[in-house]
């Protein structure tokens, strides 16, 4: 079984390495929306996977270091496309939740991506 834990942070950013003129290398933000999924065996007694709270608890200094932040600034995130973005947060999780499955990243109400890691 798969569960989710969703989470929203305004950042700014700009792409780097698009071609020049294109709207995403200038400085702008977003509200991203991401999920957290983490996939395992139901425990009987708690009916749970997992605690969500435990998720939140989890992703508590991601969160912070990107709410209200330039993504730019942040090791690794130098080129943060929605892709890089999902991996990074990949990286950062998957120490310490083991049950991860997937990081779903929105970037726009109509875009953005999955990762379901290396």
């Amino acid at each position: 079984m798969e569960l989710f834990k969703e989470f929203i942070f305004e950042a700014a950013h700009r792409l780097p390495h698009v071609p020049a003129g294109h709207k995403c290398g200038r400085l702008h933000g977003h509200s991203f929306r991401v999920a957290i999924y983490i996939e395992g065996e139901v425990d009987p007694y708690t009916g749970w996977i997992r605690d969500f709270s435990e998720i939140k608890e989890i992703f508590k200094p991601l969160y912070e270091q990107l709410d209200h932040n330039y993504l730019n600034d942040i090791p690794g995130l130098e080129n943060p496309t929605s892709e890089v973005l999902s991996k990074w947060i990949w990286r950062q999780l998957k120490p310490l939740l083991p049950e991860l499955s997937r990081v779903r990243i929105h970037e726009t109400c109509t875009s953005g991506c999955e990762y379901r890691g290396d």
